[in-house]
């Protein structure tokens, strides 16, 4: 897995976001239209794709695309 990867499945499931506009450093609660929904979207993208529970707390924490990245890694 590479972040690129990521960043190509966050674009998928999130209609707003135009592709090619997320890069490792965007703030993911920062793109357009973000809501608690988007938030449960990802948890669950993550899930999925990597079986990796993502909690509250680590998506809490987690400021930026490369954030999240960092946390896929690690588990």
């Amino acid at each position: 897995m590479n972040i690129q990867l990521l960043i190509n499945q966050i674009e998928e499931e999130f209609e707003e976001v135009m592709p090619g506009t997320i890069k490792p450093e965007t703030s993911f609660r920062e793109m357009d239209g973000w809501s608690s929904m988007h938030a449960l979207i990802l948890i669950a993208l993550i899930d999925n794709e990597y079986d990796i529970l993502l909690t509250g707390a680590e998506l809490k924490n987690a400021q930026t695309v490369q954030d999240l990245y960092t946390i896929i890694q690690s588990k």
